[in-house]
């Protein structure tokens, strides 16, 4: 076995994950036109793929423990490349959202294997922390090309092309899977509590959903209010029910370990202020500046690719700087280019921009490394799996909180800064968000869609500024957090002392 093989098809599916997150954005207006979908449709499209993915990871992840990591890699990796081809050709929204069910599934059988795969095949504390780094390195480096390559298949292609170029690529998984991928499973694992399963679903998905509601609909919303409650309590009975399990799907007495618990939450808060940033960058690279997709896409790639270089370099670092140094400093790179994101106006010098973008991208690639090899680390190998997908799900929910919360701050910021026209004052839509704004200035005499579209442009940048500081003072807070409560996790941690771990 060529353990670096491993890491290679390991690497290949995570990428493929990490593009298809960012891909399909760029072609929902052609989905509208295509395929005559609903606003409400357009919204299952975009979300049903991150409920499915993150409802089912703490299951697939223990599955993996129990049937195999390469035997359910390969199983998911399967199903992955045929729900994309029913993806790319379906006819219809609705069979276009069954099938993006079914990539979600699929996904959430990858990610955890991928992860708990590395853990058991990389046993040498080194080479393990450099295998992590490099897997986090291409996980980043997809989000950063989903765009671009998006882009450049929407210029010449269907809207389908973004899914249909999953299918060779997981055929190429495959073939190397078979080969190369060693089986690794837990031989103790016990029986898949059901009750567990549909707690552990019904939990997420309930919490996933209300935060994303909460974004579009406000706290106060009834149903909003109902949902984050009904999420709330359906994860506490989860947790209680795997303290009184001898077999839990998830070991809570992990959350014990200072290195566990401080790198989940941190993980967690550093994708909070990454998926803010996604967000503010494509509106303010398209709707202030009015770039392409494409060239918006072409600028952020060195802060994805950046990442990529911070996820390998981690493992050198630590050994200068101690766990707790190496990600406080990246979580502290990240806040200083938040900081600078706050001077942003509306032209913009690219040449400056771009060496603010790589030290925070580097820094994200160093604090995901870093927490990722620690939440593995703290875990037996035997649950692997298990611990992967905890990690993989604070991500989730970190994505998803970071757009409720922070894309409310960005568009309570716009609404309160912007001044309209006397002659506009009825625009309802321009006050929710610089794209409705841009939508009503399509459709008013050019003077009036110039003057609404400079006011919107300016009220963006302000409240952009806003939000930015915001992001800013949280990841710094973060930072010192992490510097505490990483502190006296070894830089090398031994392989021995975590076999027998809580097992």
């Amino acid at each position: 076995m060529n353990k670096w093989s491993c890491l290679a098809v390991a690497c290949l599916a995570t990428l493929l994950l990490s593009l298809d997150l960012t891909v399909l954005h760029l072609a929902l207006p052609r989905l509208v036109t295509d395929l005559g979908a609903s606003s409400t449709q357009l919204l299952w499209i975009g979300d049903i793929y991150g409920f499915a993915l993150a409802g089912l990871l703490v299951t697939m992840g223990n599955l993996g423990d129990r049937i195999g990591r390469k035997r359910l890699l390969l199983i998911g990796a399967a199903a992955f490349g045929a729900a994309s081809a029913v993806t790319a050709y379906a006819p219809d929204p609705e069979l276009l959202i069954a099938a993006r069910a079914l990539l979600g599934v699929a996904g959430a059988t990858i990610m955890p294997s991928t992860l708990s795969i590395i853990r058991n095949v990389f046993t040498e504390p080194g080479e393990r922390t450099a295998a992590i780094g490099i897997w986090s390195g291409m996980s980043a480096a997809g989000f950063a090309v989903g765009p671009v390559l998006g882009g450049v298949l929407l210029d010449h292609f269907w809207w389908g092309s973004v899914f249909l170029i999953n299918v060779p690529i997981m055929v190429l998984v495959l073939a190397a899977g078979i080969v190369v991928l060693p089986e690794s499973r837990n031989p103790n694992a016990g029986r898949l509590d059901l009750a567990s399963v549909v707690l552990s679903f019904a939990g997420v998905v309930t919490v996933v959903y209300a935060i994303k509601e909460a974004a579009h609909k406000g706290v106060e919303h009834a149903d909003v209010l109902a949902a984050g409650v009904a999420g709330v309590l359906l994860v506490g009975l989860f947790v209680w029910r795997q303290a009184r399990l001898a077999e839990p799907l998830i070991d809570v007495r992990l959350f014990a370990r200072r290195a566990f618990s401080a790198s989940i939450l941190t993980n967690l808060l550093a994708i909070f202020a990454m998926s803010a940033m996604m967000l503010m960058f494509a509106w303010y690279l398209q709707l202030v500046l009015g770039w392409s997709p494409l060239q918006a896409g072409l600028a952020q790639l060195p802060g994805g690719l950046s990442g990529a270089a911070g996820g390998m370099l981690a493992a050198r670092l630590i050994r200068h700087l101690g766990r707790n140094g190496v990600v406080a400093l990246g979580l502290a790179m990240n806040a200083g280019s938040f900081l600078y994101y706050a001077t942003l106006g509306p032209s913009l010098n690219y040449l400056v921009l771009l060496p603010v973008m790589i030290v925070g991208g580097m820094g994200v690639g160093f604090t995901f490394t870093v927490n990722n090899d620690n939440v593995l680390a703290t875990a037996p190998r035997q649950r692997a799996g298990a611990a992967a997908a905890v990690s993989e799900t604070a991500f989730e929910l970190g994505g998803a909180l970071g757009i409720a919360i922070l894309g409310t701050v960005l568009n309570s910021a716009y609404r309160a800064r912007l001044e309209l026209p006397a002659a506009l004052a009825s625009a309802d839509p321009a006050r929710e968000s610089l794209a409705g704004a841009v939508g009503v200035a399509a459709a008013l005499p050019a003077e009036q869609g110039a003057q609404l579209m400079s006011a919107a442009r300016a009220a963006f940048i302000e409240a952009l500024h806003v939000t930015s500081l915001v992001t800013a003072g949280l990841l710094a807070v973060v930072a010192v957090l992490a510097l505490a409560g990483l502190r006296g996790v070894p830089k090398v941690i031994p392989e021995e002392v975590l076999t027998g771990a809580h097992s």
